[in-house]
């Protein structure tokens, strides 16, 4: 027999057989596993039809911005160095840079510090 006319394994007939209540019967008669904190930290919300929370990397604060941005390999070498967190520590030395130039802010010293900070890291 060619695989195309293979028996399919199923009961058909048992099937159409089945009554809503023999399936009510069985939903109630659930032998599924409790969920565990993980899946349940993990799952999809919905209340009704309405979404409530969603599995996944949270939304960003909304004030940055996805650029393409060319980097010389050693800029680019000594941030990703510190591991994971190497695009916030661009944007924080950047930002830095930003308040050095700002004339009259009191914040040069944070940005140094800062900058220091990852100087100790590597």
């Amino acid at each position: 027999m060619t695989a195309s006319k293979c028996k399919l394994g199923s009961d058909l007939a048992k099937v159409d057989a089945t009554t809503d209540e023999d399936i009510a019967r069985h939903m109630v008669e659930d032998d599924s596993p409790e969920w565990t904190d993980e899946q349940l930290a993990e799952a999809e919300i919905y209340e009704g039809d309405k979404f409530i929370r969603r599995v996944g990397r949270p939304k960003g604060s909304g004030t940055k911005e996805q650029v393409t941005l060319r980097l010389d390999r050693v800029v680019l070498d000594h941030f990703r160095a510190g591991g994971p967190g190497w695009q916030t520590r661009v944007n924080d030395a950047l930002r830095g840079y930003i308040v050095l130039l700002r004339p009259g802010s009191a914040e040069p010293a944070r940005a140094l510090a800062l900058s220091a900070e990852d100087r100790r890291r590597k």
